[in-house]
């Protein structure tokens, strides 16, 4: 897998993203909460939570709105309790894709779900259907100006599975069951970590080669992460480095 090409196009993905701030602050506050009313409101003792938080703080959203989406989720403000799902199927090309969701109502997720892979060429699959194609990982960014061999030596010895150079820094690959504790541990040595999240990347991509199959393709993703209940949306395509200039 060609990283750098990779994680350009989530760079453009992000940049994509950051245009919808109003939607992202609602998926963030959903994630607070739900972490929050799963291991309780200590960023000390809930991992989870630190890592939506911190997530959240780097999006810039007010650490009053992060305290009440904390309350709401510990119960000491009223609030909704949210189920994690996970839909698979493909886009348009045959690429294949994770869809991950918190929602109060299956029923209408599903539907929501279904309707945006039917509408745009694609087709849900059943559990299994393509998730054998991911990996489940904890990838984090950090900002550093370390060579490369004294990064390399470092994250490795924190942990990382993988460590790639990066046009900000350095991109780590880590156990997701060892991510907060690595991340606690970079944080310690003042790195500047850009994201910490437990993300799925493809084993194989698909190369999309032709401008009109890369609309069609962000389009699609864009209508699957516009809707209100989807968390993340994570695909195994590869847009060439010329494409991705004419889109952006």
């Amino acid at each position: 897998m060609a990283g750098h090409s990779k994680w350009a196009n989530i760079r453009f993905r992000k940049g994509a993203q950051d245009a919808k701030r109003g939607k992202i602050f609602t998926k963030l506050v959903r994630e607070i909460t739900q972490a929050a009313r799963e291991g309780g409101p200590d960023l000390e003792t809930n991992p989870k939570l630190r890592l939506a938080t911190d997530k959240a703080l780097k999006a810039n959203m007010t650490k009053d709105s992060i305290q009440r989406a904390v309350a709401k989720g510990a119960g000491t403000q009223d609030g909704v309790d949210y189920m994690e799902l996970v839909y698979e199927g493909y886009a348009p090309g045959g690429v294949a894709v994770m869809v991950t969701c918190l929602t109060d109502n299956k029923n209408r997720t599903v539907a929501e779900v279904r309707h945006a892979f039917s509408k745009h060429g694609g087709a849900l699959g059943t559990d299994g259907s393509v998730a054998y194609m991911f990996n489940r990982t904890g990838v984090i960014e950090v900002e550093t100006d370390m060579d490369e061999e004294q990064a390399f030596d470092q994250f490795i010895e924190l942990g990382a599975n993988d460590v790639e150079a990066t046009e900000d820094g350095y991109k780590l690959e880590v156990s997701p069951g060892e991510l907060h504790q690595i991340h606690q541990q970079i944080i310690e040595l003042k790195h500047n970590i850009i994201s910490a999240e437990n993300t799925y990347l493809p084993e194989q991509v698909v190369n999309i080669e032709s401008l009109e199959q890369a609309e069609k393709l962000i389009k699609f993703i864009d209508v699957l992460e516009d809707l209100d209940d989807v968390q993340n949306v994570y695909a195994n395509y590869e847009i060439e480095q010329s494409l991705l200039e004419k889109l952006s």
